[in-house]
């Protein structure tokens, strides 16, 4: 038996991905891990059906019960991160350290579900009327849709699912079509916490795989009132007009195209360090991963000389390998994507330093890159494009106002960061005319966010948030109670109504 053969098995879907029309394939040499069934439109109905039928059962399980599931699914997830975390490596490309964070990520949301599930809490509210108590709670929603995408091919679904599942909801998982197995074995192991738990409804979790068909079926779905979709603007643009027209809700986490202030005061060490980790980690594969680097005239020269460096001693490898910090890209079409960026940033009056493919004598089948650094005169047309790629486009600015300008001057709006040992800078940055995006850092890259905090940003990423802070009240519907506890029957606003 194959070493990925074992670990499939050891995840419990070895005999689940022999045979399919969508293909599994290892972004680090091509080779071939297997293979899923897409599902047709009838199955995708059918579990639909299902869902909104678990539905019914799940929402009248109390919500600390409902904790106890995903309490019990953190317990597998803790026997099992080594084996998910290296077929996270294996069909995602990340390096070890990073696909084992994924993994570790879902077993913090885990603990954060199963603490919320004992506080689901609602509000009481002052009456105008005599007698009268108003109460507002929150209640199960319905079936959760949630359509993931390649670069977080676990942890995105988790953030959702566990928050669906304590607040009442079942969940239906469309996975990328380049990421299957993953989906796969997470769905293996969450019915292992099921068969732990005894008793919840079927259906509860379901997995639909397919292309473009299915997640379409999906969103125009009445029956699903929640889509959570991460991915493109492009899909975001295509899902979330078909959700609203039928008045359904969506969780948007779209396009990232982050940035980082480098001002004067910076420790730059400190700033080399988190630079390199924000713009190669995951091969430049992250909705968070540093875009644009804008430095100050001042410290500029001295910054890029250091980057530059730092980034020439990057060496894409095998991402199995200890020592790789940069594994590939997903495939070609990221490639060609990042081959043609440099191109336009060279046509945009841009000098690049770096790029280029790595590798293809010893893995001719995959696509490994070089980081590149692109300086750029002005923030052209291709730097306030998001290409999902190990390129780091690089400004100068004199005023803090001017990069503050240029950090908000772009379609996207997710996360954003500062480099600066002046208080004012740091405030100023944080203040609501500084950083426009949903996450704002200071001394730290714009990439790592932990599941404690809404994860989300603004303008063309969409608006939605996920994972902790008061994101599960998304995943439930709010509920008004007026209860009168009198023998008359006072009505607000002073209206007077006779007796007949």
């Amino acid at each position: 038996m194959s070493a990925t053969a074992a670990l499939l098995d050891r995840l419990g879907i070895a005999h689940l991905v022999a045979d399919g029309d969508i293909v599994s394939r290892s972004p680090i040499d091509g080779a071939r891990l297997g293979a899923v069934k897409a599902h047709n439109a009838a199955e995708v109905d059918a579990a639909l059906a299902q869902s909104a039928a678990a539905f019914k059962a799940w929402r009248t399980v109390p919500a600390p019960r409902r904790g106890e599931l995903i309490r019990l699914f953190g317990e597998v997830l803790r026997e099992h991160k080594a084996d998910l975390g290296a077929l996270v490596t294996l069909e995602a490309g990340k390096i070890v350290q990073e696909g084992l964070g994924e993994v570790q990520e879902m077993i913090d949301i885990c603990d954060f579900a199963v603490g919320l599930s004992r506080q689901l809490h609602g509000l009481t509210i002052a009456s105008e009327r005599p007698r009268h108590r108003m109460v507002e709670t929150w209640q199960p929603l319905g079936p959760v849709a949630i359509i993931t995408a390649f670069n977080f091919p676990v942890a995105v679904w988790a953030w959702n699912a566990a928050l669906a599942l304590v607040c009442g909801d079942p969940v239906i998982w469309k996975p990328s079509e380049k990421t299957p197995l993953t989906a796969l074995a997470t769905q293996a192991l969450f019915e292992k916490a099921l068969a732990r738990f005894g008793d919840a409804p079927e259906g509860l979790s379901q997995l639909l795989f397919g292309l473009r068909a299915v997640g379409e079926q999906i969103a125009a779905d009445p029956r699903v009132p929640l889509v959570s979709a991460t991915g493109s603007t492009r899909m975001g643009r295509e899902v979330a007009p078909v959700v609203a027209k039928r008045f359904g809700r969506s969780i948007l986490e779209l396009g990232g195209n982050n940035a980082m202030i480098v001002t004067p005061s910076a420790d730059l060490k400190l700033a080399v360090r988190a630079i390199l980790f924000a713009a190669v980690g995951t091969a430049g594969q992250r909705c968070t991963t540093l875009r644009r680097l804008i430095v100050h005239n001042d410290c500029y020269d001295k910054v890029v000389s250091a980057v530059k460096t730092a980034f020439a001693a990057i060496q894409p490898g095998d991402p199995r390998h200890a020592g790789t910090l940069m594994g590939p890209l997903i495939d070609k079409a990221a490639f060609d994507a990042v081959t043609k960026a440099l191109e336009a940033a060279k046509a945009q009056g841009g000098t690049v330093h770096g790029g280029g493919r790595a590798l293809s004598d010893i893995f001719p089948e995959a696509w490994y890159a070089y980081p590149a650094i692109a300086e750029m005169p002005s923030q052209t047309e291709i730097v306030k494009h998001e290409t999902f790629g190990p390129i780091l486009y690089v400004l100068r600015y004199s005023d803090f106002e001017e990069a503050v300008a240029m950090q908000n001057d772009v379609p996207q709006g997710l996360s954003s960061s500062i480099m600066t040992r002046d208080l004012l800078e740091a405030e100023r940055f944080l203040a609501p005319d500084g950083s426009d995006c949903g996450i704002a850092n200071v001394n730290m890259g714009p990439s790592g966010a932990e599941i404690g905090g809404a994860f989300g940003g603004e303008k063309e990423t969409g608006g939605g948030r996920e994972s902790g802070s008061d994101s599960w009240k998304q995943y439930m519907r709010r509920q008004t109670s007026a209860i009168n506890y009198g023998t008359s029957l006072p009505l607000a606003q002073g209206i007077e109504f006779p007796e007949l």
